[in-house]
C-alpha cells in the first residue's frame, strides 16, 4: 500500500506538470486508441487461425504485431524495466474492459457496465501517468488493488492517478 509519503511525492508531480502547459495529447491519445485496436486485432488473428488452421492468419497476426511495436515505440519512448510490457497490457486491458462494459450495456446490466467503464478508464489513466513519468514502475507494486470485485476506495494510488491524468488531459483540445 502506498505511503503518505508516496502519495505526497506523486501529488508534487502532478502539481510541477499542472504549473507548466496544459498537455495536449490529442494525436497520442489518437495513437493509443489505434495500440489498442492493433492488439485487438493481433487476438483476433490468433484466435482466427487456431479455429481455422489456416496459418495465413498467423502471418497477418506477425504484419499486425509489428505495426503495433513501431508505433507503440512513439507513445513509450525510452523506458527501463518493464515499462513496455506493463504499457502495453494496460492499453489491452483497458480496451477488453471497455468491450466487455460496451457488452454489458447493450444488455441493459448499466451498473455492472459502468463498473467496467471505470476500470477501462482507471487503466488507461495509468497508462498515461506511467508514460508520462507521473507514476513511477516501482510506484505500481505498493498500489492498493482490492481483491473483490468493489468500488476502489478513494485514497487509492490508482483512483488518485487515474482522477490527476483525467483531469490534466484534454482530448478535445485540438
Amino acid at each position: 500500500m502506498a505511503t503518505t509519503n508516496e502519495i505526497t511525492a506523486f501529488m508534487d508531480r502532478v502539481k510541477k506538470m499542472e504549473k507548466g502547459e496544459k498537455l495536449d495529447l490529442s494525436s497520442d491519445e489518437d495513437l493509443s486508441i489505434a495500440v489498442m485496436n492493433l492488439i485487438s486485432i493481433e487476438e483476433h488473428l490468433f484466435f482466427s487461425g487456431g479455429k481455422t488452421g489456416k496459418t495465413r492468419y498467423f502471418e497477418l497476426l506477425r504484419e499486425v504485431r509489428e505495426m503495433r511495436k513501431q508505433l507503440l515505440k512513439l507513445l513509450v519512448g525510452d523506458y527501463e524495466g518493464e515499462v513496455w510490457c506493463i504499457s502495453k497490457h494496460l492499453l489491452a486491458a483497458s480496451m477488453r474492459l471497455m468491450e466487455v462494459g460496451t457488452k454489458a450495456q447493450t444488455q441493459g446490466e448499466t451498473e455492472k457496465a459502468q463498473e467496467f467503464f471505470r476500470k477501462s478508464y482507471d487503466l488507461y489513466n495509468l497508462f498515461w501517468g506511467l508514460n508520462l513519468k507521473m507514476v513511477k514502475p516501482e510506484e505500481l507494486k505498493d498500489m492498493d488493488f482490492p481483491k473483490k470485485e468493489k468500488p476502489l476506495p478513494p485514497s487509492s494510488l490508482l483512483a488518485k492517478v487515474s482522477g490527476v491524468i483525467g483531469k490534466i488531459l484534454d482530448c478535445c483540445r485540438e
